[in-house]
């Protein structure tokens, strides 16, 4: 696939048979979120929801275009997501070289990286429309749950520098409307933009695109290691440079292709109380004082599509958003984890709230030095749960973990229970963003690892009978027994 912007993608999702066209009047006032979740807990994902009669706004809305395997792989460009982890791994394995081939192979990566550098560009598509007055009410920003504290515009690109380096950081983060020209920013603790108001003077300069190339948009949600800029890795996924152009009131740039795009500033010292939101946990985040975003700039595309998700009760679109970014640094987390095998955060888990792993032993404890290692890791740090597995185990088959750990943990050997940060949404935990954590080694255990007992063989059909079965499988006239153990699709091996 090689579309350039939202609205070529959005003729290649009708193109594909992935969109259905929405004509009568929708609100955004809850209606959309009420058809859009239907669909994405329908078999399948549903189709991506192309809204274009819209109460109380000219812009059409578009919603779940992320909702299937088949959908990211197409926003991605690519056949299969761990096809592309193996480029990405290829692409960020630069280790310092030994020798003058591997220096030459180095060089060579930094040179086709750095070739994807964003490049500015003078007049833009995103400026074709300039409101002398920002007005937040020209937009169909939903409210999604009946208790939301109000509007929530929940699939932005919030763009801004580290006040001390000067670097380049996009997040995604939601925005509360206020009002037509004022929002509150939801810089949770964890979060680089948080760390750009911490490192300030109160005040950082911010510009939000919406709707933009869905490689675009997902690399504002990408865990990418330091120093690499989502927009340099947003190239790389589209294979070409993304085109930025400066704003016009904020010392900042913005993918020239953007449908929607707001400017102006986060201000340390206007804190007000944002929420509450029906968020990805399936739970209301409770109110809590963060930042105001105030609107200095606001422009658009002629005829611009405003682009948008909603999250709640799992399943959602954003599950495939993470299960993308699992699949797609699965290489660059076994650069520092070489005896890591394979992930899985689970639809049940919602991103922190469980990660299995599975690990290839080769001592006493390897599985809780794992456990220890991914609460060192980047936002896999707050992980509240941490299953570990052998690695002939498939972590995307639910029912062999579960089978794996009711069989092999006991709770005074196996389970560890440690005590640090958590995710800011984490309802349970006793403190705001601290609590403990829990890690279950369900591995076959060692000699050296609390076994007096022997412990037993697992029971395995020999793989000659296995292959021979397979052979003659169609002439016992038996069918292929249907997988139901999970709640997602399984992964084919």
């Amino acid at each position: 696939m090689s579309v350039r912007d939202l609205r070529e993608w959005i003729r290649e999702l009708d193109r594909a048979g992935e969109l259905v066209r929405v004509r009568a009047e929708v609100d955004p006032h809850l209606e959309i979120t009420e058809v859009a979740d239907r669909a994405m807990k329908s078999p399948g994902g549903g189709p991506a929801l192309l809204f274009e009669n819209v109460t109380g706004s000219r812009l059409p809305v578009l919603i779940n275009q992320f909702g299937t395997d088949r959908r990211m792989c197409m926003a991605l460009g690519t056949d299969s997501l761990d096809a592309l982890a193996g480029r990405i791994g290829a692409m960020m394995e630069l280790q310092p070289p030994q020798g003058m081939l591997e220096k030459v192979k180095a060089l060579g990566k930094l040179r086709e990286l750095a070739s994807f550098s964003a490049k500015t560009v003078k007049e833009a598509p995103c400026q074709e429309v300039w409101l002398d007055e920002p007005d937040l009410d020209l937009l169909p920003i939903l409210t999604c749950w009946p208790d939301d504290g109000g509007p929530f515009v929940t699939l932005p690109l919030v763009f801004s520098r580290d006040p001390v380096t000067n670097a380049r950081n996009c997040g995604m983060y939601r925005i509360q409307k206020v009002d037509r020209r004022t929002a509150m920013m939801h810089w949770q603790i964890h979060k680089d933009g948080a760390a750009h108001l911490r490192d300030s003077r109160g005040r950082v300069p911010v510009a939000v695109a919406i709707g933009t190339h869905p490689a675009t948009t997902y690399s504002a949600t990408a865990p990418l290691p330091p120093g690499i800029d989502e927009m340099i890795f947003a190239g790389f996924l589209r294979g070409r440079s993304v085109e930025m152009v400066r704003c016009r009131t904020v010392d900042l740039e913005v993918p020239a292709e953007s449908e929607v795009v707001l400017e102006g500033y986060v201000d340390a010292t206007d804190l007000r109380p944002e929420g509450p939101f029906g968020d990805h946990t399936g739970f209301y985040t409770p109110v809590d004082d963060y930042p105001a975003f105030h609107v200095t700039g606001m422009s658009m595309r002629r005829e611009a599509v405003y682009s948008t998700t909603i999250v709640g009760v799992p399943p959602m679109e954003d599950f495939w958003l993470g299960k993308a970014t699992e699949r797609l640094f699965l290489p660059i987390l076994k650069m520092t984890l070489p005896d890591l095998v394979d992930m899985n955060l689970p639809l049940e888990g919602v991103f922190h709230n469980c990660a299995i792993v599975s690990v290839k032993k080769r001592y006493p404890g390897h599985a809780k030095k794992l456990m220890a290692a991914v609460w060192g890791l980047g936002l896999l740090s707050l992980s509240r749960c941490v299953v570990v597995v052998d690695h002939d185990v498939d972590v995307q088959d639910l029912s062999a973990v579960a089978f794996q750990a009711f069989s092999n943990v006991d709770a005074g050997r196996d389970m560890l229970v440690v005590e640090g940060p958590v995710d800011a949404l984490d309802h349970a935990a006793p403190y705001f963003a601290y609590g403990a954590k829990v890690g279950f080694d369900a591995t076959r255990k060692w000699e050296g690892e609390g076994v007096v007992r022997s412990w037993p063989d697992a029971i395995r059909m020999s793989s000659e009978v296995r292959a021979l079965v397979d052979r003659r499988w169609a002439e016992y006239g038996i069918r292929e027994p249907t997988h139901k153990g999970t709640s997602i699709p399984r992964r084919r091996r």
